[in-house]
């Protein structure tokens, strides 16, 4: 199985639950992190440039690339957020890699497969990833942001939005 085979959305979600047996567990741990607080006065979202599937995999690595990042070098004034769910099933049908192997394993070309994984699916423009701080540590908070994006396997940007002096957009990077 390979990150990449998964990346395009092709077909239906894969979703009823109740329906499937042995679903992978969502290895995303936390999805709020650093403290919350009304004092903060920027938000960064990291936003997706193209419409995909992210594995769950990917977005665990992306999030503890950048909690560390912040916890690091701004300390407890951040708050870092996931905005999207691993909520697709992912299936895979496991076919034999080897010498001669088009002998052994024929027929069941379209098998429909077991489940191997979770992954969420995003939208052009759509947020995966938010941080609000304060905006003294604005250049921080977008190389913690850029740290993550290198996780992800698609290309994003970082939208700037100032929260308590005015609600506008400040700049698009």
């Amino acid at each position: 199985m390979r990150g990449k085979n998964y990346r395009d959305i092709k077909g239906h979600a894969y979703v009823r639950r109740e329906f499937i047996s042995s679903i992978p567990r969502n290895k995303i741990v936390k999805f709020n992190m650093g403290t919350f607080s009304q004092d903060y006065n920027l938000k960064l979202e990291l936003r997706a440039k193209e419409r995909a599937q992210i594995r769950h995999n990917a977005l665990e690595a992306a999030r503890i690339a950048a909690n560390k990042k912040l916890s690091n070098i701004v300390g407890e004034s951040y708050h870092f957020q996931i905005k999207v769910y691993p909520h697709v099933v992912l299936r895979e049908n496991k076919m034999l890699a080897m010498a001669g192997a088009d002998r052994l394993q024929e027929g069941m070309r379209r098998a429909f497969g077991k489940p191997v994984g979770l992954a969420a699916r995003v939208e052009i423009d759509s947020v995966i990833l938010e941080v609000n701080s304060k905006i003294e540590y604005l250049k921080d908070a977008k190389e913690a942001l850029k740290v993550a994006a290198s996780k992800l396997p698609i290309p994003t940007y970082i939208k700037q939005v100032l929260l308590k002096q005015s609600k506008k957009v400040v700049k698009e990077s």
